[in-house]
């Protein structure tokens, strides 16, 4: 009989959290004992009726009393803002916490559960992109596991299980290319919101999406695989690879290479976070290799997708520089999908922010949101918001 595994979800009512509550359906043996979200208190309320954890966080106090009302019938105890999300992060009742909440404000709660022993399946990559150096450090302390979710970690971690890390001579880290793969400036200058929102492979959240089109989530992906998984930035490479069945792969020492191959589909880096080391049975689409024919490699143009350029060069310079890269990009992809700057300003806006930022070494959680704020409010005198 196996034992039953109690998670709670940050970010429940998003692509990510949507997608493990469909895996805990399906697994008799996960309970969750605590939900976080952001403002959907509809979708809230019925994760609540479904799957009845003793614990449920909204951001604002409207949509956290908004919920008290609806689901008073419930014995289920609703609270708000960060010290919610950080009693989710800390409950008592609960071994794994799922962060698939979008930002910065995923940093507070991860360092929350470390502390309190709680296993992390990590799919806020925010956290480890501004906070890493915090982060890591805290959990190697502790000896709590961080189970990386995204499709790309989660393939370069099952490519290093059962190997020495200390062998690990690269990192290839796989980008499908996103909807302007093989464009050059001058076509990218004429597109739009909805072209971008066209992903071919991936099905994720608006901003995702976006970051997928400017490459921007791989230099994201580039920083995260940087602390995860203890390597410098000469060591990761990022290959293109328009089919999106290589998640990622590792090559070691002897010139050896291990990859993890599959479909297109988020639930897989999910359950495989949720049961590690085991692997459950899934019902997923399975490669047909006979149907692709051929699976195929080529290098990132980083001259005019500048955004992968412009996190090496954020992540070389280290400290607080990351955590502007990340908060530009935030407020860029938010003025875009506005349709209030063009695609090709959101790198713009990235590289004038990181211009005018003076680097802080090693800066604290206070310092990380001190960056951010400053960041946000260059920009918004920028736009005159």
């Amino acid at each position: 009989m196996s034992v039953m595994k109690k998670i709670a979800i940050l970010g429940s009512t998003g692509s990510i959290g949507t997608q493990t509550l469909e895996i805990v359906r399906k697994e008799p043996d996960l309970k969750v004992t605590a939900l976080a979200a952001g403002s959907n208190v509809a979708l809230m309320e019925r994760q609540i009726r479904e799957f009845r954890p003793a614990l449920a966080a909204m951001w604002t106090e409207e949509a956290a009393g908004d919920l008290r009302e609806r689901v008073r019938d419930l014995s289920v105890r609703v609270v708000c803002g960060m010290d919610g999300l950080l009693e989710v992060a800390s409950y008592e009742d609960m071994e794994v916490l799922v962060t698939a909440i979008v930002g910065m404000i995923g940093i507070r709660p991860t360092i929350a559960a470390i502390e309190h022993g709680k296993a992390i399946a990590l799919a806020n990559k925010e956290t480890l992109v501004t906070a890493g150096h915090i982060i890591m450090p805290l959990a190697k302390e502790r000896g709590v596991p961080i189970l990386p979710v995204d499709s790309e970690h989660s393939a370069i971690f099952q490519s290093m299980h059962g190997e020495n890390r200390a062998r690990v001579e690269r990192i290839l880290l796989t980008a499908s290319g996103g909807p302007f793969r093989g464009k050059k400036r001058a076509e990218l200058a004429a597109m739009t919101v909805e072209d971008a929102l066209r992903h071919p492979n991936w099905s994720m959240g608006k901003k995702v999406t976006i970051d997928s089109a400017s490459l921007v989530n791989k230099g994201l992906e580039v920083m995260e695989a940087k602390w995860l998984f203890d390597v410098s930035l000469e060591q990761i490479q990022v290959v293109v690879h328009p089919q999106s069945i290589v998640h990622s792969a590792v090559e070691y020492a002897d010139g050896g290479i291990m990859a993890q191959l599959g479909t297109p589909d988020m639930k897989l880096p999910i359950q495989y976070a949720l049961f590690y080391p085991d692997r459950r049975p899934m019902d997923t689409k399975r490669v047909d290799l006979f149907a692709l024919g051929q699976l195929t490699f080529e290098r990132p143009d980083t001259d005019t997708f500048r955004g992968l350029a412009l996190a090496y060069e954020a992540a070389g310079q280290g400290g607080t520089m990351p955590t502007v890269y990340n908060a530009a990009n935030e407020r860029a992809v938010a003025l875009f999908l506005q349709h209030r700057i063009t695609f090709l300003q959101i790198p713009e806006l990235i590289e004038s922010s990181m211009a005018q930022h003076r680097v802080t070494a090693s800066p604290s959680v206070e310092q990380i949101l001190e960056t951010e704020a400053e960041t946000y409010a260059y920009i918004k005198e920028k736009f005159g918001e």
